[in-house]
């Protein structure tokens, strides 16, 4: 069942009756009402917002991620339940005793997979992407060579000129990537709890201040599902400097996005849970490849 996205930018109280989140003026009045079970992810821009410890519960028990906006109405924190599994014990178990050449091995498939997506983005666009795909073929266990950096700077390059610098505090439209970058890791974390895992435990990310490195490394080949909804939003308005409300839905639109992964098509969100749920069968010896999706 696809799961719903709610953005809420406006000082409401939330709270939970019935099984329903609802979201009320401060006043009382109710200004809408959404089953729980439905929504897969609250996107709270307000700092005005309230909520009842109820409703917090209510939504852990879903598997809802709520994700918390800055004074800068970019995502900053989220909020996700510790027990999403019935055999989460025996998956931490398994993850965490991992060995180092599957690891390697993981990360090949995922960098691999990310170029070869961010190829046929550029091929979508109407750009070249062959040297992608040679660098694709080439990536080697643990991506020792370095071919995701490589293949970066002939992607950016490709995408949005050769003037163009990735850049988290950059100029737009680093700013519309980044936003989008934290709805989709938001989303991956909220697989992987999910699916029983624990995304502080990547298979390559590392940083010792970063407790969601799994989900850094499971959200690459996702990206350039990212990158298009930001190439068509600097294609309907050239030269915005900020992110308004427009631009956010069409982002948060990304979770709907149609993706196809193996023989079948689903969106993105439902397609994140099955690429999970593969790795954990990596973890656990039942298997050694990753489903990962193909950009078309």
């Amino acid at each position: 069942m696809l799961k719903r996205t709610l953005f809420i930018s406006n000082p409401y109280h939330l709270s939970l009756k019935n099984s329903q989140l609802v979201v009320s003026e401060k006043a009382g009045l109710p200004v809408k009402t959404a089953p729980v079970e439905d929504i897969g992810f609250v996107v709270l821009d307000n700092p005005q917002i309230s909520f009842t410890m109820k409703l917090v519960e209510e939504l852990n028990e879903n598997n809802v991620a709520v994700v918390f906006c800055d004074s800068k109405h970019l995502p900053s924190s989220m909020l996700l339940p510790l027990d999403a599994n019935h055999i989460q014990n025996e998956l931490f178990r398994a993850q965490i005793s991992t060995s180092e050449p599957l690891k390697k091995n993981l990360w090949k498939q995922t960098v691999e997979a990310k170029i070869k997506n961010q190829a046929r983005l550029l091929e979508k666009l109407g750009k070249n992407g062959n040297q992608l795909k040679t660098l694709a073929k080439t990536v080697k266990s643990d991506d020792s060579d370095n071919r995701e950096g490589f293949a970066a700077r002939i992607y950016w390059n490709a995408l949005f000129g050769k003037k163009f610098i990735r850049d988290r505090y950059g100029n737009p439209p680093n700013m519309y990537l980044n936003y989008g970058y934290i709805i989709l890791r938001s989303a991956v974390a909220r697989a992987l709890s999910g699916s029983g895992l624990l995304a502080t435990l990547g298979i390559h990310h590392r940083n010792r201040y970063n407790a969601f490195c799994l989900a850094d490394d499971i959200m690459e080949p996702y990206r350039p599902w990212v990158d298009e909804i930001v190439v068509n939003i600097e294609k309907e308005w050239p030269g915005l400097l900020m992110l308004e409300k427009e631009q956010k839905a069409e982002l948060l639109q990304l979770m709907t996005a149609d993706v196809k992964i193996g023989e079948n098509r689903r969106p993105l969100m439902v397609a994140l849970s099955q690429t999970t749920a593969s790795l954990a069968r990596c973890f656990s010896g039942e298997s050694r490849k990753i489903s990962y999706p193909v950009f078309e």
